[in-house]
């Protein structure tokens, strides 16, 4: 459905353009452009045009769109996402090596859980997350663990603009979400048996951050039977903990003078971390 322009900034409309895409759309051609951001063809063209001559988005030999290598190039230097993606990994492969089937790592964006990571295997049970996907808060382990600790406002938000169903036991009215989330903040972690597809289980918990706030949500999707949960949960804490403990020192004030540059998003080796540093400071000078 087209918008007026009337108040809407250039950049928002920009934004309308770049999110028209998706994982499950990564390719779009002018007029699914316009269609999917509510923008008249002219419009969009002009935009479209913009947004290539900027590397944003590249133009395919069949003449559709897909996002630009420099969109990665910036979201890469982004320590809420990447850097923890990084510091995150080795704990979400040694987690993945016990559980054999899905793990994830998610963060809050707006009313949704956006997963940063994922590890599975072929074999594993049916999933519906990505990487760079989204799924509302209200259905998934993860996202119930980051709206249990997110501000009450967002909590009436989510319930404000409807509870997405997508089977018979995902969270329905407001009252039910709000009796979950107690629970989850409770028990240190959420289960969610069903609620986005039958076969499948999600159980996830906090990871905080070095301020002490809940900066993430770690989670695994399993088989949906009747295997307690509490192996999992314990093997996700520690899990968790490990990455906490880890962004606390990536982020340590008192590393040196450079503790939140590099160092906080990268992992390796010492002589590669100091290599990389004396380029940027020599190309600065």
């Amino acid at each position: 459905m087209a918008r007026g322009s009337a108040g809407e900034s250039v950049l928002h409309r920009h934004l309308r353009v770049i999110e028209s895409f998706d994982a499950w759309h990564p390719f779009l051609s002018l007029s699914e452009i316009a269609d999917a951001a509510g923008l008249a063809r002219s419009s969009a063209h002009r935009l479209v045009a913009e947004l290539e001559r900027e590397g944003l988005l590249e133009r395919m030999p069949d003449r559709r769109y897909r996002l630009g290598v420099r969109l990665w190039e910036f979201a890469s230097r982004t320590p809420g996402a990447v850097g923890l993606r990084e510091i995150a990994r080795p704990w979400l492969s040694a987690l993945h090596e016990r559980v054999r089937q899905h793990v994830q790592l998610g963060v809050l964006s707006g009313r949704d859980v956006l997963y940063i990571d994922r590890l599975s295997t072929r074999d594993a049970v049916l999933n519906a997350t990505v990487i760079g996907g989204r799924i509302p808060l209200h259905a998934s382990s993860s996202g119930l663990v980051l709206l249990a600790h997110a501000d009450g406002g967002l909590v009436a938000d989510v319930i404000a603009r409807g509870l997405r169903t997508y089977t018979d036991r995902t969270i329905r009215t407001g009252a039910e979400l709000r009796r979950e989330l107690r629970r989850v903040r409770d028990a240190g972690y959420a289960v969610t048996d069903g609620h986005i597809h039958p076969e499948s289980r999600g159980i996830a918990v906090p990871v905080a951050g070095p301020d002490g706030r809940v900066h993430a949500a770690l989670g695994i999707v399993v088989p949906n039977d009747a295997t307690a949960t509490h192996g999992y949960v314990e093997l996700l804490r520690r899990a968790a903990d490990g990455i906490a403990r880890d962004l606390a020192v990536a982020y340590r004030p008192d590393v040196d003078e450079r503790g939140h540059g590099i160092r906080s998003l990268m992992s390796g080796s010492r002589r590669s971390l100091e290599y990389l540093e004396s380029l940027e400071i020599d190309g600065r000078q």
